[in-house]
């Protein structure tokens, strides 16, 4: 059966829709004209052009679908209809065959239910794909928190995928397969990124590299250890050599030129002292000291200049160089030169006096340390930025590898549910294709075997017989075409009458049509299919007595849909005719919601658009049904009883039936017939106008006497069925024994 239907986007329905849900059996839906009744009886016709509608099948298992509506009217009413198959007598054997196949057709539909079931429908909202989808969307998020782990060092790595968790998902399984990148450790991937995928991303300048090599060198010039002192031959040599002042003996020399005193002792001095002194400090000693002179300022340029290029380096601002420490490294050194700086100057003094250079290797070696590591991080750094593209490529390989090493045991996990999960989506799949298979042999089968006993006789038999039993006596039907796979209608004469027919007998052709239609099929196979039957307002157009006509054999198939063993599974009932729906609705056993089998609607235009409302209960509450309850009352007002029995008789007969009153009134005599003669004229004359005439005492007996001729009117016009439906099974007719004084009001 049809579980739902959604009607969205046609005629005056909007493009979200409505649903009809939760259908049963029997489904009434009531409507006034134009409001979308119709858009639902084609849908479920023909599907298949109404896009964006859809109907949901139980257990997936579309049934055959007969629907009656104007549509079906204008199709098939013509000089000719389709001939209607219908199973005619066959041999037992026969008959055996086709239930035999009719049962295994049902086996097989019951497994590819069960299996479907099973398996789940397309949109996974049950069974293993419903699995599958529960356990993919578990995996999308699980892969979500990995995603947040790794987004704050690597989001340019996952770009593309960070902003949707199912395609970062897909990626993490595409990576999974394609994926040969070395593992490197997380935090080497996390400095290389840094660097990768730095915004304005530009080369970076080398650190000057310094040489030291003339310091060294300096520290170990020989003339610095050396004592430099005069010429030892000279007599005055012992003398200065015992006292130890050749340094300050060489610094007053400049002054013995300037006269006959000593700059030492103020004694006059010979000139022969003189010229020995002089010969002291020959040219030996001279060079010597040159010597220191020029080991003294050849450090002093280095050193400056080499602290003055170490002061750019520490003043250059690059990640590839701690400053801190270089600072602390090169202010050890500077002051080891600055050591290095006062020797020097007091060997130029005191040349006399040996000294000793404080190495600088082991502080230089620090620094010189610290600038190769930064250039070769520079050089590293340039040498990316130089192949870019093709880095950040390996980058981003090796930091999904990363990913896929470290969240290998949830992703294996997934892996091994979802292998098992596919596997049994491929069974319960090659399960379904395959009884499939057997199942559209079955049914070619049951085709063959119903070609063999079906026939279009009994259908135009039955119909001309029911419009022989209703006074249709002047057209009948008759098989025609080739093979006799046609009908016609015709007069008593055998002239065509299709053409002469009024509106009223047309539709109740047609109506018959469709009702034998519903127990057969326009083919010689699919006879004896399920079905689920529309009728969409089925009595227009329609007089009185065919109306009832009609509302009887609709009940048929309502009582065979709810019964269930029939071919009729569901019905759907659609009308704007209040009375046809109180009329097919009626169930004695209802209560005061509807039964298990059954659904009420009603579709309403609001604003433009059509809203489909459903209700537990049966919403058809007119003021005609509120009459009949007032007359079913024990305490009803005599005062407004017969006011209320005019009403019933004017919606009953001339509104809903246009019945010829005059005849009603004349198959009752005497003072009964006055009565329904007081009945009917207001019926004539408008219930709502003043008729002095008709005054009549409302004592109890009088009360009595119109409930009484009321019933009888209902009996003579053999209508008495619908008189004890309405009235119910007791049919309560007693007078009020405490009749109320203010009359009931009711609108119609």
């Amino acid at each position: 059966m049809l579980q739902e239907i959604k009607i969205a986007g046609h005629a005056s329905y909007s493009n979200n829709g409505e649903k009809l849900s939760s259908l049963k059996a029997l489904n009434f839906i009531f409507g006034t004209n134009g409001v979308g009744k119709t858009t639902i009886s084609r849908v479920i016709n023909d599907p298949s052009s109404y896009p964006a509608c859809t109907l949901t099948w139980g257990k997936g298992q579309p049934l055959a679908c007969r629907v009656y509506n104007s549509d079906f009217i204008m199709r098939n009413f013509a000089s000719q209809l389709p001939g209607i198959f219908t199973l005619g007598e066959a041999v037992s054997d026969t008959l055996d065959k086709i239930n035999k196949v009719k049962s295994r057709i049902k086996d097989l539909e019951d497994g590819i239910a069960q299996l479907k079931g099973t398996l789940g429908p397309e949109d996974a909202s049950s069974g293993k794909r419903g699995e599958l989808r529960t356990l993919r969307s578990q995996f999308e998020s699980d892969c979500w928190k990995i995603k947040g782990k790794y987004d704050p060092f690597f989001k340019d790595a996952f770009i593309g995928v960070r902003n949707s968790q199912a395609k970062f998902c897909n990626k993490v399984l595409d990576e999974l397969v394609a994926n040969t990148a070395k593992l490197i450790a997380l935090e080497a991937l996390k400095r290389k990124a840094t660097t990768l995928f730095e915004e304005g991303l530009e080369r970076h300048p080398v650190i000057p590299t310094i040489d030291v090599t003339a310091l060294l060198v300096i520290e170990r010039a020989p003339v610095l250890a050396k004592k430099v002192v005069g010429k030892e031959d000279v007599d005055v040599a012992a003398l200065i050599r015992r006292l130890g002042n050749s340094d300050w003996v060489k610094q007053g020399l400049p002054y013995l030129g300037l006269g006959s005193q000593c700059p030492f002792c103020q004694q006059e001095v010979e000139a022969e002292l003189v010229a020995r002194l002089n010969a002291y400090f020959d040219e030996t000693y001279l060079k010597d000291m040159a010597a220191i002179a020029a080991v003294h300022e050849t450090y002093e340029v280095h050193a400056n200049t080499i602290l003055k290029i170490l002061e750019g380096i520490v003043a250059i601002n690059s990640r590839h160089l701690d400053r801190e420490l270089l600072r602390a490294e090169v202010d050890r050194f500077s002051a080891r030169l600055a050591v290095n700086k006062r020797l020097l100057e007091g060997k130029k003094r005191e040349s006399s006096t040996p000294v000793t250079l404080e190495l600088l290797t082991e502080l230089w070696e620090p620094i010189a340390a610290r600038i190769a590591a930064a250039n070769a991080s520079i050089a590293a750094h340039n040498a990316l930025l130089d192949n870019l593209a093709a880095e950040r490529s390996t980058l981003i390989g090796q930091v999904w590898k990363r990913l896929l090493d470290e969240n290998s045991a949830s992703i294996k996990k997934y892996q091994q549910e979802k292998d098992a999960l596919d596997k049994a989506v491929r069974g319960l799949t090659a399960g379904i294709t395959a009884k499939e298979g057997q199942l559209n042999t079955a049914k070619s089968e049951l085709r063959e075997l119903e070609k063999k006993v079906t026939s279009v006789q009994p259908t135009v038999s039955a119909i001309n017989a029911l419009l022989a039993s209703f006074g249709f006596s002047s057209f009948r039907l008759r098989t025609a075409g080739e093979r006799d796979h046609l009908y016609e209608i015709v007069r008593n004469d055998g002239n065509n009458a299709a053409a002469t027919l009024s509106d009223g007998e047309k539709s109740f052709v047609c109506f018959l049509y469709f009702y034998y239609l519903l127990r057969g099929s326009v083919s010689e196979s699919d006879i004896t299919s399920d079905r689920i039957v529309v009728f969409d307002d089925p009595v227009s157009s329609l007089d009185s007595d065919v109306l009832f006509i009609v509302s009887s054999l609709i009940k048929r198939v309502l009582k065979e849909a709810c019964e269930g063993t029939g071919q009729i599974k569901q019905v759907f009932l659609l009308t704007h005719n209040i009375y046809f729906h109180k009329e097919v609705s009626f169930d004695p056993d209802r209560g005061v919601e509807c039964r298990a089998h059954e659904t009420f609607w009603i579709v309403r235009k609001v604003e433009g658009e059509s809203k489909i409302v459903g209700y537990k209960y049966n919403p058809i509450k007119t003021s005609y049904e509120l009459l009949w309850a007032e007359v079913r009352n024990p305490n009803r007002s005599n005062m407004s009883i017969q006011n209320t029995l005019r009403r019933i008789i004017e919606n009953y007969f001339k509104i809903l039936g246009n019945i010829n009153t005059d005849k009603i009134i004349a198959k009752f005599e005497g003072k009964d017939q006055q009565v329904c003669a007081s009945l009917f004229s207001w019926v004539n004359d408008g219930s709502h106008s003043a008729h002095d005439d008709f005054y009549i005492s409302a004592d109890d007996s009088v009360v009595i006497r119109y409930l009484d001729v009321f019933r009888r009117i209902f009996e003579k016009t053999d209508h008495l069925g619908h008189y004890k439906m309405m009235m119910g099974p007791e049919e309560t007719v007693a007078p009020a024994q405490n009749p109320v004084d203010a009359a009931l009001v009711l609108n119609s």
